[in-house]
């Protein structure tokens, strides 16, 4: 006799991804072992090739002696980061070759023993179906350099990572190519430069022509400027005081420290005229073409971005883990607070913020979830949503609350159809509607202009995808899908067609560390810029050197006092200038060593970034964006909220920050909800 059990879901550990592949029933003892004679697993396929970003079936079973199956509790560890098992398939993501290991689920009687199975699972590219070729110029003279690069796409159009391309030229006399796809000019004549990578292949013909400049000049720029300044420099090459068209150059820059102590290194960028330094110092920089060299010379000095920033107050949880908060102006013209919690049986608190430095909780909710993951309240301040993750009937869903009166929230109806009976670990709340993700799968539109009749919209599922996140943005939304990237609807701009009831996708922009968690779009008004902050969340620190520092994510007992070592996280913030949506450019980064990223808020040209253990951090992301900001200098402040009667005593582990009218609250796991004031600079004492 079997009995019937629900699915069993398995957290990510270590180094593997454990997911439940077919549960039909459990045994239970007592109920005739002795019959069923030895266990064994048999996997169909027995081995198992796939294409990445494409999945197969795969089915495990547990036969008896004569081979019926039985119904036993079977899980697969797989390769995170590799493949990926859910719902018996096995999707690749990674080339290469690696091994699955089925077991069966431990029972609660010990003497049904079953061998692990091991099940080989192959994972290929698919073929290149063409090379994309890009030059620094259409024009080539005797004696100059154009640079090339090239991009092979797969036959749905994505994009093949980390392609090593194979450079030949025609007539090594006319023009050679290195390998990294750099062309030199030696004399006149034709020539053709071929890249090439697997059976995929591009050309590109130029006919060298005699250097025809007599004078090069470079403007631009400026004298002075401060560390993570973009200058723009221009170089133009004359003969007889006539412009040559399309000149190459080539630039680079030298630099002398401001420290004698600071050796003199990759300090700067410098490309295509764009430069910036990430170390003060006096910096040279140098236009190339043919024989010609332009030089400009630029002093540049620390950003000295550093502000004070001091506690306000506080709304302390210390029983629980807490989640995510949402900081919103009710209807009545008070501040308010939603935070959620994680892992604690379903509570959400509401909370007066009004006066910063006088926190006080006004209300808590509780619904049935073990964790309300994400919290959201609308622009209008009319409705709010508590995700569900966890609930006892397996319905999860959102919850959605009236907010007439902020200081006593009313649940007022709960959506759980369409596919958001799958846990919702977050969402995004327009004033109209509310996007829900929907099982890690999709995310759901939701009407909800009567919060007490919620109805159903339309979503969006992008094929062969994991989604974490959403954001919504003049009617675009963003969402993170870890290796996908993010991915960018139209659902109600209409640029692209789309509108909330027919969303339309517009494009993908994945980048190589492939762990898209959270993003951020931003308009910048003072440079017309539009930056996608882009959020990695990596667990256990894959190959830092502070990986293997022992044991970690031990829950602490309040009993023994022992445990509660908050675990390792790393990751960073990827900044995508997306101004032009055809052609998006990864062009800068923030990172903060042993510390992952979490979610992120940008306001004013100030990014505030929770970074689990590393703290609340304050960022300057003024002005054009290049390079690595932490380098830069641009970091305004760090809050570290420690509280030695946290849940994990003195563990900072910030999971959201967001800023209000001047302040900015944040939530850290350990210890609840907080405030603080970034204070202005000081005037200087004369």
């Amino acid at each position: 006799m079997y009995r019937n059990a629900r699915t069993i879901r398995v957290l990510n550990q270590g180094f593997v991804q454990l997911a439940i592949l077919a549960v039909a029933g459990v045994l239970f003892p007592g109920e005739a072992t002795a019959q069923i004679g030895p266990l064994h697993l048999v996997a169909e396929p027995a081995a198992v090739e796939v294409l990445v970003g494409q999945s197969v079936p795969l089915s495990v079973q547990v036969l008896d002696a004569s081979g019926q199956p039985v119904n036993v509790a079977v899980r697969i560890a797989a390769p995170r980061g590799a493949l990926r098992v859910r719902d018996g398939r096995v999707q690749g993501l990674e080339a290469g070759t690696y091994e699955v290991v089925a077991t069966t689920a431990p029972g609660p009687d010990a003497s049904v023993s079953v061998d692990p199975l091991s099940i080989s699972v192959t994972v290929a590219w698919p073929a290149i179906t063409r090379l994309d070729l890009h030059s620094s110029s259409n024009r080539i003279f005797v004696g100059t350099m154009v640079t090339h690069s090239a991009d092979a796409y797969h036959e749905d159009n994505s994009r093949r990572p980390g392609a090593v391309i194979a450079w030949s030229s025609s007539d090594d006399n006319v023009a050679s190519v290195d390998r990294w796809g750099t062309m030199t000019a030696h004399a006149e004549g034709s020539v053709t430069l071929t890249a090439a990578f697997e059976a995929g292949s591009a050309t590109r013909s130029y006919s060298v022509e005699t250097f025809p400049a007599d004078r090069l000049t470079i403007d631009g720029g400026a004298e002075t400027a401060r560390t993570g300044d973009v200058l723009h420099f221009e170089a133009t090459g004359t003969a007889g005081g006539q412009a040559i068209e399309e000149l190459p150059v080539t630039w680079a820059y030298t630099f002398v420290p401001d420290d004698s102590i600071r050796a003199p290194g990759a300090s700067a960028i410098v490309e295509d005229g764009a430069f910036v330094a990430e170390v003060p110092g006096r910096y040279t920089v140098l236009a190339m073409s043919g024989p010609l060299v332009a030089r400009s010379t630029v002093l540049v000095h620390g950003r000295e971005a550093v502000q004070d920033i001091e506690l306000q107050g506080r709304g302390a949880v210390t029983d629980s883990h807490t989640s995510d908060l949402w900081v919103f102006e009710g209807v009545d013209g008070r501040d308010y607070a939603v935070t959620g919690t994680w892992a604690a049986n379903g509570w959400a608190f509401f909370w007066d913020v009004t006066d910063p430095t006088n926190i006080s909780k006004v209300d808590s909710i509780q619904v049935d979830a073990r964790t309300v993951n994400d919290v959201k309240v609308s622009p209008d301040g009319r409705y709010a949503a508590l995700s569900r993750e966890g609930a006892s009937n397996r319905r999860n869903g959102v919850v959605i609350l009236d907010m007439a009166d902020p200081a006593n929230p009313v649940i007022a109806s709960t959506f759980d159809s369409n596919g958001v009976t799958g846990g919702v670990h977050n969402m995004f709340a327009t004033n109209d509607y509310l996007f829900a993700l929907a099982a890690g799968d999709k995310y759901v539109i939701i009407d909800v202009r009567d919060p007490y009749d919620p109805k159903f919209v339309s979503e969006y599922n992008h094929p062969d995808s994991r989604i974490h996140d959403v954001w919504v943005h003049d009617g675009i939304a963003y969402s993170s899908e870890w290796q996908t990237g993010v991915v960018v609807v139209d659902v109600g701009n209409g640029r692209w067609g789309g509108s909330i009831q027919n969303p339309v996708f517009v494009t993908a922009v994945p980048y190589p560390v492939g762990a898209t968690h959270a993003a951020f779009p931003y308009a910048q008004e003072s440079t017309g810029k539009f930056y996608l902050f882009l959020g990695d969340e990596i667990s256990g620190g894959r190959g830092a050197a502070w990986a293997g520092q022992g044991a970690d994510n031990q829950r602490y007992d309040p009993a023994s006092g022992e445990g509660g070592v908050q675990g390792r996280m790393s990751g960073y913030l990827h900044i995508i200038d997306f101004t032009d949506p055809e052609n998006p450019r990864d062009i800068a980064r923030y990172e903060v060593p042993e510390a992952g990223a979490h979610n992120l808020w940008v306001e004013e040209d100030v990014l505030y970034q929770a970074y689990y253990k590393g703290g609340l951090r304050v960022v300057d992301v003024s002005g054009e964006l290049m390079g690595d900001l932490m380098a830069q200098g641009r970091e305004i402040a760090i809050y570290k909220p420690q509280d030695p009667g946290g849940f994990l005593p003195n563990q900072v582990s910030v999971w959201g920050g967001q800023p209000h009218k001047g302040y900015v609250f944040f939530s850290d796991m350990n210890s609840g909800l907080w405030a603080a004031k970034v204070m202005p600079k000081g005037r200087p004492v004369s």
